[in-house]
């Protein structure tokens, strides 16, 4: 997945194509049971593919898909491609869905469980200009019941998988630009000389280096602890790595921006499509903001036991 096919993707984010690749793959089952046609693999490697898909900047439902591949087997092989709405969160704004056009189900997660609601009962309006060019935005007015799949519990922990994916998506972000402004920096000449030689650049990237390391160990020990190979709490876990990797994509991309200069707001250059996706994913399964509130809510609860 080159950076150009990204460009020509962002006028038709969702390819067919591409999408049964990633599913014969694997990718889009690799936590379902090999009993129902999955690789059976743990959050641990899960996360290892997440932030590649998000270090390339793929386009599509892949979170929700792979969510939603253990109720639904056949969203692993590529015949039914879902997407997702949460609403486990008081929420008084419109109601937006991700990746409607491609889409033939539509996943809602609330406080009563897991719930399937078919895309062709629904009515959407598309969002003429959405954040992110590679991921398309439809508002609908009105949810029908729908299909109850799973309980509330399976609803917390497809939640708890959704902000692990999204943080792992997050920390590919704060590895490519890291990657695109090194580069960048040895290459763009000022005064005769590589602008990655000047003292400001070589903070930035140094910074950029330590968000991404930061990112990197708080993610694949959250996966490790989910995998029950860890010690600690596994929310707390989860909380910290979505609040630390959603940090690293946002300043790493910030950062890279910077270095490019006036040429990172060219529409044929990466950073300001990683900085987009950035923006999106903060909002995906718990904002940094709540996961902080989480974080120290479980803290106060175990320091008062």
């Amino acid at each position: 997945m080159p950076f150009e096919a990204v460009v020509e993707q962002a006028v038709k984010p969702f390819d067919g194509a591409l999408w049964r690749d990633l599913a014969e793959l694997g990718v889009l089952s690799l936590r379902t049971r090999e009993n129902d046609g999955g690789l059976g693999l743990g959050m641990a490697e899960a996360v290892l593919v997440f932030a590649e898909l998000g270090r390339r900047l793929l386009p599509g439902p892949l979170i929700w898909s792979a969510l939603i591949a253990g109720l639904l087997p056949e969203v692993g092989k590529g015949g039914l491609v879902v997407t997702g709405l949460d609403q486990t969160r008081p929420a008084s704004g419109p109601l937006m869905i991700e990746h409607w056009e491609g889409s033939n189900t539509l996943i809602v997660l609330d406080v009563e469980g897991v719930r399937r609601i078919e895309t062709d009962a629904l009515q959407a309006r598309a969002v003429e200009t959405p954040l992110d060019p590679l991921t398309p935005v439809h508002q609908i007015h009105a949810l029908p019941p729908g299909e109850r799949l799973a309980d509330s519990a399976t609803c917390q922990r497809l939640w708890s998988e959704g902000a692990l994916l999204t943080a792992a998506q997050q920390l590919g972000i704060a590895v490519a630009t890291l990657e695109y402004a090194t580069s960048y920096a040895l290459e763009r000449e000022q005064f005769d000389r590589p602008i990655g030689s000047f003292q400001a650049i070589k903070h930035m990237l140094a910074d950029m280096l330590v968000r991404k390391e930061q990112a990197m160990a708080a993610v694949y020990a959250a996966a490790a602890t989910m995998d029950g190979r860890g010690v600690d709490d596994p929310q707390r876990m989860i909380s910290t790595a979505k609040l630390i990797a959603g940090e690293a994509a946002h300043k790493n991309a910030r950062g890279c921006l910077q270095i490019y200069g006036g040429m990172g707001y060219v529409w044929e250059m990466p950073p300001h499509f990683y900085l987009k996706r950035a923006f999106v994913l903060e909002n995906g399964f718990g904002t940094m903001d709540e996961h902080a509130d989480r974080i120290a809510d479980r803290l106060g609860a175990s320091a008062t036991r």
